[in-house]
């Protein structure tokens, strides 16, 4: 036999030519001039050469398919089987490349098919053609079909008139369900239908352990079905006698709603699932017009489409939430009774699936996370660059090639730093500055901005902290004044230096390096942490301000790093701590991701136990602040003294691991 496919090259034709192939058949194949190099692709999955597989050039948006005379001449009388494959199946392609393909395409493969004298003609539509039909939906309604106002759902019901009102050659339609990957390997050519929601079961696995139950949503049903069960049942079906002019639905008899099939693949993705679900039927009893009234709020509509844009789910998915329709089979049932072509049960081959697209499909997979991606020839700012995780950071913007600038206060030590990153490759611009005065931190947000334009990242490291309990501070109140200065006035005066020229470029980045002792509220470092708590509030608000403007800030809550800020504090050599390389790996990781916020789980527990808990975390930290006593020279003594360090406190502090005490 001889078949002729538009859409050979596409997901289900791949699959439907290896099938056709089997049956001793010479497949031609409709492909573009500029796409022959994937068609021998194919030949080779298919293990099939030109003589099996023959490229037929044209376009599915020509007339007769713009396949020329000749090769039309050399098709008719000749072709035993017409498959049309081709359309756009993209939920979020536009209406005019959608009626252009779907429309003008089935138009057009109707006329080349009978040019072809072809003997039958199968029509590949889809469960869209019903629209959003209310009730079941059966292979001979047509006619009856609701809510055609989306592209997607008018163009193919539209095609399908096509071959219904002017094909000339017997023909068959079969409307698949949702097509995903195939059972077996998974393989699936891009992100459609429940796909769009793994972005969002990713995030809730990687947010919450497994056994956290959630709140999700019922909705409706959705029609699943795997690509390999569409081509086995298209191919024998296609293949029997006395079928022409009927219609088939490849769909699954047994149907799932959203909710079951969410939670089907959590489970395969190891993520949370969903213990409640909530039906959206449940808020019938509010008037229409004050639920679109609620959803064209500006805020409203902002935040739906900032989590759809991060989730990567097109606002037109939302509506098949609540899909209101269901698909009887039984003409599809009648002719593959006994065949042993059926639906797998989901629950069989979800984790295939997922595990396929996580591997393939993830657009995170696709998006450049490199730091060098990040920063290369972009102005980087760090202040406090010559030590400590100032340094570290440096090091590694510096031979990812960032326009790296440094401030510090001494001179000589940033002029050696700066060679030293020179010799990793780096591109280094010094600048001397003590950030706690205002003019000099004025100073240097000139020349930086006189000298490089702009600043991309701003990385408010440089700052001053005191170990000392308040019972020792009562006389000590310029502890507070200049760790405000350097911490909170130093850091803001920057912000607001560089912030017009962001702003006006509408991009930015600040990352400010803050404190676990933010979250966990930590005794002894009053002065510190209420300079760093004042900078995130700072922040908060502004990220407020400028949200819409693409300038946007990450807090850091540092947990404790070996630098020489904590070098005086001796007891700090005995307790676990972070390497600064470790540290500056957190700093580049907000570059990269640009959250808003990060913090170990640890200071993430101690927040919320402060929230939910106050009095019992008060004790935590109270015990805490008796069982480490202040450094010897916050209590008057030399500070070289070593203190002695109990099993108790290693014990303590090995569980409190980068909590300040």
């Amino acid at each position: 036999m001889n078949y002729f496919l538009t859409g050979g090259t596409g997901f289900i034709g791949r699959f439907l030519v290896d099938k056709l192939l089997a049956r001793g058949g010479t497949v031609y194949v409709l492909v573009r001039e500029q796409s022959q190099g994937k068609l021998e692709l194919l030949r080779e999955r298919w293990g099939a050469d030109e003589g099996r597989v023959k490229a037929v050039v044209g376009d599915l948006t020509s007339p007769d398919l713009g396949i020329d005379a000749k090769t039309m001449k050399s098709l008719k009388g000749n072709i035993d089987h017409f498959f049309h494959l081709a359309a756009v199946y993209d939920m979020g392609a536009d209406e005019e490349a959608q009626q252009a393909t779907n429309i003008e395409g089935t138009r057009s493969a109707v006329s080349a098919a009978e040019a072809m004298a072809a003997k039958c003609f199968h029509h590949v539509s889809s469960i869209a053609a019903a629209g959003l039909f209310k009730g079941t939906f059966r292979e001979d309604m047509f006619a009856e079909a609701e809510k055609l106002d989306h592209p997607y759902l008018k163009t193919k019901h539209e095609s399908e008139k096509v071959v219904r009102d002017s094909c000339k050659v017997p023909f068959r339609i079969y409307r698949p369900g949702m097509v995903i990957g195939h059972s077996e390997t998974g393989e699936m050519d891009k992100v459609d239908g429940p796909y769009y929601f793994f972005k969002l079961i990713q995030k809730v696995r990687h947010a919450l352990p497994q056994w956290v139950p959630t709140i999700g949503v019922e909705g409706g049903y959705l029609n699943i079905v795997p690509v390999d069960f569409v081509v086995n049942a298209l191919d024998h079906i296609a293949h029997l006698e006395g079928e022409d002019g009927n219609c088939f639905h490849l769909v699954d008899s047994n149907p799932r709603k959203v909710g079951e099939i969410l939670n089907i693949f959590a489970e395969a993705g190891h993520a949370p699932r969903m213990a409640m679900r909530i039906d959206s039927r449940m808020f019938g009893f509010i008037p229409p017009f004050i639920r679109q009234s609620l959803k064209n709020l500006p805020p409203v509509k902002r935040l739906t489409s900032a989590v759809l844009d991060d989730l990567g789910i097109p606002p037109s998915v939302l509506s098949f939430i609540n899909y209101p329709t269901k698909f009887d089979a039984r003409e599809t049932e009648r002719v593959l009774k006994g065949t042993g072509i059926e639906v797998p049960r989901l629950e069989d081959y979800a984790a295939t699936i997922w595990d396929f697209w996580e591997r393939n499909l993830d657009p995170d997979l696709f998006k450049d996370r490199t730091l060098r991606g990040t920063v290369e020839g972009k102005v980087c700012v760090i202040t406090g660059g010559t030590s400590g995780i100032g340094l570290a950071t440096a090091e590694k913007l510096a031979e990812a090639g960032a326009i790296l600038v440094i401030g510090a206060r001494k001179k000589e030590r940033l002029m050696e730093v700066a060679e030293e990153l020179e010799a990793l490759g780096g591109n280094v611009h010094p600048y001397q500055c003590d950030f706690a005065e205002m003019e000099d931190a004025d100073r240097f947000v000139k020349t930086v901005l006189e000298n490089h334009g702009h600043v991309d990242f701003l990385i408010n490291n440089a700052g001053r902290s005191i170990r000392r309990s308040l019972a020792l501070s009562f006389d000590r109140f310029h502890d507070f004044e200049r760790t405000m200065q350097l911490n909170y006035f130093g850091s803001v005066r920057l912000i607001m230096g560089f912030a017009p020229k962001m702003l006006e470029r509408r991009r930015g980045h600040v990352i400010n390096i803050s404190s676990i002792g933010v979250l966990t509220n930590a005794p002894r470092f009053s002065a510190y942490v209420a300079s760093k708590s004042a900078l995130d509030a700072f922040s908060r608000c502004a990220a407020s301000e400028w949200s819409d403007r693409n300038v946007t800030f990450t807090t850091i809550n540092m947990p404790l790093v070996a630098t020489p800020m904590i070098a005086p504090t001796k007891i700090y050599d005995s307790v676990p701590t972070l390497t600064p390389d470790e540290a500056a790996d957190m700093v580049t990781s907000a570059m990269i991701y640009r959250p808003k916020r990060i913090a170990t789980r640890l200071g993430t527990f101690a927040q919320v136990l402060h929230s939910v808990a106050p009095k019992m975390a008060e004790i935590v930290m109270n015990t805490g602040y008796r069982m480490f006593p202040d450094s010897p020279a916050a209590a008057g003594g030399q500070s070289g003294q070593k203190p002695k360090v109990s099993s108790e406190q290693v014990a303590f502090a090995s569980i409190m691991r980068g909590i300040y005490w």
